[in-house]
């Protein structure tokens, strides 16, 4: 049996990929699934730099706009809205089109990835959070040496996480080899791509926008409280940036620096990062073959 078809558009952050999935739902009969994990929290918008009504142009979304800031969103929560998001739109008889620059979240959705029930043990987690770095990562080096050798050690929250996952029985690096990692969809990777120079105007100029948006005043509304500090919500670049603000470290113009400078480096990542686990076709934003290239695999109807 032939596998689903699902086109997916990546790539870095500020590119264009809202306006370019929008256009190619339009011409597809297609219903677009954000892969952002940021995107999908209520109340933050401008930072986000979410799709408005406006911009959908009548083109439904999912996973836009759906859970509260104060409550964590993770990948395997991701992981079965999005597959049940493709169902839907499938069953629907449209097409479906995720769109986002959130690697993870769009690998676990579109491959093999499982994600195992979790007991949580509130005990074992406030140990580890008596543990300097350096003591978490040599735990980390007898739990899961492999995930040690990959985590640096001023990453705490990876390495928690890492610790979390072997005290419930298998290591993150056990359970990752018993995945085969293949993609469970016939997809085709559609990734934009445009001169590095070209990417950090356009970069710097959105940042601008959403200041002049409100973004300050979106900021002060949902996370002054120290307590919202530690939000998931508030770790996404356009928001964690503003703790030095609120501490008065940092004036609103060093703010904003630091949100265009941590947004140039999370591009570069997000481009490292779809070059080396996707297999992507790249093109520039209004590269006439995108249609035509879709077109051709949406003809190929030979099991993906």
């Amino acid at each position: 049996m032939a596998k689903q078809k699902v086109l997916a558009i990546v790539g870095p952050t500020g590119i264009g990929k809202t306006a370019l999935s929008i256009r190619l739902a339009h011409a597809l009969n297609g219903e677009i699934v954000s892969c952002d994990s940021m995107q999908v929290y209520k109340k933050m918008d401008i930072g986000t730099a979410k799709v408005t009504e406006q911009e959908k142009d009548g083109i439904v979304h999912y996973l836009v706009d759906e859970q509260a800031y104060d409550i964590p969103y993770n990948v395997k929560v991701f992981q079965t809205k999005c597959r049940q998001a493709i169902k839907t739109i499938t069953e629907k008889g449209k097409f479906p089109i995720l769109c986002g620059g959130t690697g993870l979240y769009l690998k676990a959705a579109l491959y093999d990835y499982d994600f195992q029930e979790e007991k949580p043990d509130t005990r074992y987690d406030t140990y580890l959070q008596t543990l300097d770095n350096d003591q978490l990562h040599e735990l980390l080096k007898q739990k899961d040496p492999q995930s040690a050798e990959k985590i640096h050690n001023h990453n705490r929250k990876r390495m928690i996480r890492a610790l979390q996952i072997a005290h419930q029985g298998l290591n993150k690096t056990q359970r990752e080899a018993q995945q085969n990692h293949e993609p469970i969809y016939d997809i085709f990777f559609l990734g934009l791509s445009v001169d590095r120079d070209l990417l950090h105007e356009r970069i710097n100029r959105r940042v601008d926008r959403m200041f002049d948006a409100g973004l300050v005043e979106e900021v002060e509304t949902l996370f002054s409280d120290p307590k919202t500090w530690e939000y998931t919500s508030f770790q996404g670049i356009g928001y964690k940036e503003f703790k030095a603000y609120f501490l008065k470290e940092k004036n609103l113009e060093e703010i904003r620096t630091q949100i265009k400078t941590n947004s140039r480096r999370y591009a570069k990542r997000q481009y490292t990062w779809f070059k080396n686990q996707m297999d992507v076709h790249w093109y520039e934003p209004d590269d006439p073959k995108i249609e035509e290239d879709i077109q051709a695999w949406l003809s190929d109807c030979r099991e993906g």
